[in-house]
């Protein structure tokens, strides 16, 4: 009687084509991943990095019931027009006062003191952000 033989035995000649291919494709795979995580990763913090102006809340006061002074500092390129948010907020956390402050100076980084007319007292005051844009 014959034998019938139905495959090599299994580990005796290393790794088939196919099994050597998938873990190429797999390797492959892995490092064109990471690198358009990296990608993504590098796009992200650039663009939460560069913006064209910057600015700071250096101290906020209320004047009288009605009134807060804040000084800002900003920084921008001198061509540019720098747009800055302030908002304050009442002694029960609502908002009292909105402010959208246009700053229109030939000048790369300068304070500048800002009023806000609010609707009743204000007992902080915060810097929302900066944004800008080019003189036309």
């Amino acid at each position: 009687m014959a034998a019938v033989r139905e495959g090599l035995p299994e580990g005796r000649y290393g790794r088939s084509a196919d099994e050597r291919a998938d873990r190429k494709l797999k390797i492959i795979g892995a490092v064109l991943g990471a690198c358009l995580l990296g990608v993504i990763g590098w796009s992200a913090v650039h663009y939460i990095t560069s913006s064209d102006v910057t600015g700071q809340l250096i101290r906020s006061k209320p004047v009288s019931d009605t009134t807060v002074e804040a000084v800002l500092e900003v920084r921008k390129d001198k061509d540019a027009t720098a747009i800055c948010t302030l908002r304050s907020l009442g002694e029960d956390g609502g908002e009292v006062a909105r402010k959208d402050v246009t700053l229109d100076r030939r000048e790369d980084h300068f304070t500048q003191l800002v009023t806000l007319h609010t609707t009743r007292r204000a007992s902080a005051t915060a810097l929302e952000g900066c944004t800008s844009s080019s003189r036309g």
